[in-house]
């Protein structure tokens, strides 16, 4: 682990992101497996079946996400102040909380299926088939939940090419389960689903080979007393913690989801087009995101250690990289445009359209990297009250400009993405020297 200090360099920084950035960068090859193993069957109900099933889990968990988020932060801030139990006590109530809504979820299966599939218009064949698809997948729910409570330890303790090791591995494991249940052994859309499963109980076994090694290290064994765990002015942290990223988390899917949706009242072209770009902004997200991991949890250490010089080193040095990134990321997107929308469609309508607009996806790493490093400072300061407001005012912002630019149709909606961006950093902005003057200075 690298514990930030006043020498913390870009390298250090680097040291830390770079694992992230992989590890992200493999999540897309799994869901290309998927689909060539589905997409191969000579079925297209089942293709269809699942992206839906897919959808419908994205969502869920990552309305969820809070159990990740929140953990960094609280974790890495005692990280910070070495207090070790306390960090094992939050990872088991974050774990224990993620557990109890993954049983929930289940125990709610019918329900989340009646109102999921009565948003979504497919057909007979599609539906039943996700409806397979739905129905195994969610019997992991406490399992996936439960790893994202990991995920932010790793994250807190600076353990980050542990979560390559994870990531990687699960992904390995699930591609290969993929092949086997769906080549060999024919299961279709169930075969997928099972992969998934199994593959997120074998990631919880590895990720807490990764804890307990963690705790190992400090003389700590991986079993917590009962009492450390339920502490009740720490659990009513966490759940404040929680509940403000998860109405940000919200706040911000439906931005993104309304997005979608006003392409799809484009035309067929006009959602087929935005779709293509839309993997460039989610490519350089990748990168931009690895920074801002990095940044959070050194961030989250520095305030711990009680050290604001520190808090505000490690953000200017953060700035540089991610500004940096930007830029790379703009100029790759730039000259590969051409190449990667040929490879994405061959419909020469879709083409033709997203090239209009393509130079707003060139664009977009410059203007989201602030949104995007703000969101890990804030993270690590776990100053989520803040992060909440700001999101909610960004996206009543983001509303009113598209409002506004509706008679320039899809350009209009470009804009009002980005102008999303620009809400969302300068509205954490706002809060960022309160955050920094309310970093305590060590006694003396």
């Amino acid at each position: 682990m690298i514990v930030p200090d006043e020498n913390t360099s870009y390298r250090r920084i680097l040291i830390v992101a770079w694992p992230i950035i992989l590890s992200s960068i493999s999540v897309p090859l799994l869901a290309l497996v998927d689909t060539a193993v589905i997409g191969n069957l000579g079925d297209a109900a089942l293709l269809g079946a699942i992206a839906i099933g897919g959808m419908i889990f994205n969502f869920i968990y990552w309305g969820f996400g809070f159990l990740r988020m929140g953990t960094t932060g609280l974790i890495a801030q005692e990280v910070g102040r070495e207090h070790w139990l306390d960090v094992r006590a939050i990872l088991y109530r974050a774990g224990l909380l993620g557990i109890l809504i993954g049983v929930s979820l289940v125990l709610t299966q019918s329900l989340i299926a009646s109102a999921a599939f009565s948003i979504i218009d497919g057909s007979h064949s599609v539906e039943s088939a996700a409806m397979e698809y739905f129905q195994i997948r969610i019997l992991g729910a406490p399992i996936s939940l439960a790893n994202l409570a990991i995920i932010g330890f790793l994250l807190g303790c600076q353990d980050t090419r542990g979560l390559l090791v994870i990531q990687v591995s699960v992904n390995l494991i699930n591609i290969v389960l993929d092949l086997l249940f769906v080549v060999v052994f024919n299961m279709s859309v169930t075969g997928v689903a099972l992969a998934s499963v199994l593959a997120e109980i074998f990631a919880l076994g590895l990720g807490m080979i990764f804890v307990a090694g963690q705790f190992r290290r400090r003389g700590l064994s991986l079993r917590p007393a009962w009492v450390e765990v339920w502490q009740p002015r720490a659990l009513v942290r966490m759940l404040a913690v929680n509940r403000d990223i998860m109405i940000r988390t919200l706040s911000l899917t439906f931005g993104f989801a309304w997005f979608t949706n006003q392409g799809a009242a484009g035309g067929d072209i006009t959602l087929a087009a935005n779709t293509v770009l839309i993997h460039f902004v989610t490519f350089s997200a990748f990168f931009l995101d690895g920074i801002a991991l990095a940044a959070e949890t050194l961030v989250g250490q520095a305030i711990g250690a009680r050290r604001r010089r520190l808090v505000e080193r490690i953000i200017v040095l953060s700035t540089h990289l991610s500004v940096a990134t930007a830029i790379m990321m703009a100029i790759v997107i730039y000259l590969s445009g051409n190449l990667v929308i040929s490879v994405l469609t061959n419909v020469v309508q879709v083409r033709e359209f997203a090239a209009v607009y393509f130079l707003w996806v060139v664009a977009a790493p410059l203007i989201s990297v602030w949104c995007y490093l703000l969101d890990g400072v804030f993270i690590g300061a776990t100053r989520t009250a803040e992060m909440r407001n700001a999101m909610v005012a960004s996206l009543a912002i983001y509303l009113a400009i598209w409002w506004l630019t509706k008679p320039f149709e899809n350009h209009g909606l470009w804009l009002s993405l980005m102008a999303y961006y620009v809400a969302r950093s300068l509205t954490l902005f706002i809060y960022l020297p309160r955050l920094i003057r309310g970093v305590e200075e060590p006694k003396t």
